[in-house]
């Protein structure tokens, strides 16, 4: 492709523009032409500016060798027709205007205009907003160009060679990833990659801009009358260097005649990175690469409309404001009823006038969202009223909530995407009816894949392939039982349906009495399942071996993460995510005492499984989990896996079961999501439930976790249908990891 590549600091000098010789070599080495159009001095915190009245001279630089100051600059092009920069005495924005319409039209036509790398981040708005590199991408995006600026944030003037190298590759996996993939509502793209050792293996995350200030006073230094302006290349240096508050010397008074450098105090910057606990600059601080999407706009806050009247402290606003979104929040867990209304008052974007119980909605023009239980939702609101009336739940969703649903959703995608990585991460399950234990061998005729491993098992002994069944309609692990054998999987259905005197005492599947009448309780684990749920089974590969960390006593644990669906459809994956553990150290199957049966606390790690007295040892924020034994990087391996998975399973189900996963446009959906890591740190869905039991994330992390969740759907689901669209495509807590168009609107 043709790339486009200007700066704000100025041709290749080891002073003051160390990197970009690197990105360019490297950027030609991947196939690309690179035109390249550069001020000819430094140009840096200028911001998007051009110069009124400036007439514009080039003139042409020869690059030398990588890393050495031995360019060579002519007031000439170059005749011999060897590699020729450009360099223009005005501003990064006004090299992007000439660079793109003026200087290289032989080359064909520009895909993306690149500014950087920059001498130093580029990181928090106070240093976005005067940036002279984002000044120039900026102008290329007002030109309707995809434009990226890269900054380069580095810990030590000791340029290493081998780290700038590694620092460009990832610049140019970035370029070519972002020109491929751009979405519609990015105009920019702000990079800062850290030069660190290692920069190709660190952390790449979409990050927001941490929104700062200038907190220390004047970012100008008082000199005496006289003073001589410093040489910009010196004094960035030492602006990039200065960490203290600025010392400005006593105040002149009023009839002091003194002169002032802007000398801005970065110790704000740190400091509010720091502070910020997450971010851009806070990541960039960490070693992470990271991605802001910005757009080259100012835009408008949407939630201040109407008139503004003056002295007017009589009138007051009615109960429901007429310019104000409703909220009905009747959520049916009291667990998280406080914390979607808290969420709802809290919220920036849009006011919302919320209620806690039903009222008439009859209005179109009253723009209203409903957090209701999924029965007592107004669908034909909804639907009459599709621009102004939102539910929290999607009417048709279980190709995806529904077990065997789910399983067939990912075996249709998968027979005509083969390549997917579904194939990966999911065991492929068989399902079946049963209404009788005795019509076990009936039930399973078409279960081929199970009556071959059954067959293995019987020859294999010391590796047998475990299963586990699950009644297709229960949850909190009610039902759930392992075999490796169809006897033992016979012995559990008759252990639930034990045999009657006389068959003529049961009555038939069809009627008044139901052949799985009893509840069904399983030994000492207070297992209790309601015949209704006890008709569907489905059977799946048991995994048995879970990654055990040894700082939690070798239990086995899942992953329970929150997934929110918006419209058709944005899916995102919300980064806090719990480790819930079983009640007791693992033991594998095959390893249990001779004559012994399994111990399901070993196995089942869904804390409503569980007594009172283990739950509080039993669930954790997974991003705090500590293990020695593990890499520094193992938990964002194992979020990246979920995200591509989590992103891959609503694509496959919005395509290929329409009828069964019917996304519309003003609808959006928090599921509870199940992984399981293997111990080889795969990551395995499990399955995916609707309106998930948040109690199990209890009171310690009740805010912290569920809280939040709320507050980033308020933010990237409710607001941005009512106008607000500032987190529409998601946050650093709200990861977006799919959108797909499906024409509805």
């Amino acid at each position: 492709m043709h790339i486009l590549l200007t700066n704000d600091d100025g041709p290749p000098s080891n002073q003051s523009s160390p990197y970009i010789h690197s990105l360019v070599d490297t950027l030609q080495k991947a196939g690309h032409t690179v035109s390249v159009v550069l001020p000819n001095t430094q140009r840096s915190w200028i911001g998007k500016a051009h110069m009124v009245g400036q007439t514009l001279t080039p003139s042409y630089f020869r690059p030398g060798t990588l890393h050495k100051d031995d360019g060579i600059t002519q007031d000439r092009p170059f005749e011999d027709g060897g590699e020729e920069w450009i360099l223009l005495d005005g501003t990064p924005a006004s090299c992007a205007q000439v660079g793109l319409w003026h200087l290289f039209n032989d080359r064909g036509p520009v895909d993306v205009i690149v500014s950087g790398p920059n001498y130093g981040r580029n990181t928090t708005a106070v240093f976005a907003l005067s940036s002279g590199t984002l000044g120039a991408a900026m102008e290329g995006a007002t030109m309707g160009k995809k434009s990226i600026a890269i900054s380069y944030a580095f810990d030590s003037r000791d340029h290493d060679p081998e780290v700038i190298a590694a620092a460009s590759r990832v610049s140019t996996k970035l370029v070519e990833k972002f020109v491929q993939e751009w979405p519609e509502d990015v105009h920019v793209y702000s990079v800062n990659v850290p030069l660190r050792a290692g920069v190709e293996e660190q952390l790449i995350t979409y990050t927001d801009m941490i929104q700062n200030k200038w907190t220390s006073g004047s970012s100008f230094t008082v000199l005496k009358e006289g003073a001589s302006d410093a040489d910009p290349d010196i004094e960035e240096l030492k602006i990039r260097d200065r960490d203290q508050a600025n010392t400005t010397g006593p105040p002149p008074t009023y009839r002091d005649h003194v002169t002032f450098k802007w000398s801005p105090n970065f110790a704000d910057v740190r400091d509010a990175s720091v502070a910020a606990g997450k971010g851009d600059g806070w990541h960039v601080l960490h070693g992470h690469v990271t991605v802001t999407p910005l757009r080259a706009n100012f835009w408008h806050l949407p939630h201040y409309t109407g008139e503004i009247k003056l002295n007017n402290s009589a009138e007051r606003h009615p109960e429901l404001g007429k310019n104000r979104a409703l909220a009905i929040v009747e959520y049916p867990e009291p667990y998280v009823q406080p914390l979607i209304v808290n969420a709802l008052t809290q919220a920036r974007a849009i006011h919302f006038d919320v209620v806690e119980k039903d009222v008439a909605l009859h209005h179109p023009d009253r723009p209203c969202v409903q957090f209701k239980a999924y029965e007592a939702l107004d669908f034909e609101h909804a639907m009459q009223y599709s621009r102004t009336s939102q539910i929290c739940a999607y009417v048709i969703r279980k190709a995806l909530i529904r077990k065997h649903y789910l399983s067939n959703t990912i075996a249709a995608w998968l027979t005509k995407h083969p390549e997917s990585n579904l194939k990966d991460h999911f065991k492929a399950s068989v399902h079946f009816e049963l209404d009788y234990a005795e019509f076990l061998d009936d039930a399973l005729v078409d279960a081929w894949d199970l009556h071959e491993s059954m067959t293995r098992n019987q020859e294999d002994i010391e590796a047998k392939e475990w299963w586990i069944l699950k009644p297709g309609m229960s949850d909190g692990g009610n039902g759930i039982r392992l075999f490796s054998s169809i006897d033992e999987l016979q012995a559990i259905f008759e252990d639930w349906d034990p045999p009657s005197d006389g068959d003529e005492d049961r009555d038939s599947a069809d009627g008044t009495e139901d052949p799985w009448a009893e509840l069904i309780r399983g030994g000492d684990t207070h297992d209790t399942v309601m015949a209704s749920q006890l008709r569907h089974f489905i059977v799946q590969p048991y995994i048995d071996s879970p990654l055990l960390l040894p700082s939690y006593d070798h239990r086995k644990f899942h992953i329970r993460s929150y997934v929110l669906a918006v419209g058709a459809l944005k899916v995102f994956v919300y980064k806090e995510m719990l480790a819930l553990f079983a009640a007791k150290p693992y033991e594998a199957p095959h390893q249990r005492a001779k004559g012994t049966e399994i111990d399901l606390s070993q196995h089942l790690t869904n804390t409503c499984f569980q007594e009172d007295a283990t739950k509080d040892s039993s669930v954790h924020r997974f991003w705090s989990l500590d293990e020695p034994t593990q890499s520094e990087w193992w938990r964002e391996n194992v979020f990246s896996q979920i995200c591509r998975v989590t992103g891959e399973v609503f694509e496959a189900a919005a395509r290929e079961q329409m009828v069964h996963f019917q996304a519309i446009p003003n609808a959006f959906e928090v599921f509870g999501v199940d992984f399981l890591v293997d111990a080889e740190k795969n990551v395995w869905l499990l399955e995916m439930n609707a309106y998930p039991d948040f109690k199990q994330t209890g009171v310690g992390l009740q805010d912290k976790v569920v809280g939040g969740l709320f507050e980033g759907v308020i933010d990237t689901a409710v607001a941005p249908f009512f106008g607000a669209t500032e987190h529409a495509m998601g946050s650093e807590q709200m990861v977006l990891v799919k959108d797909v168009d499906l024409g509805r609107r």
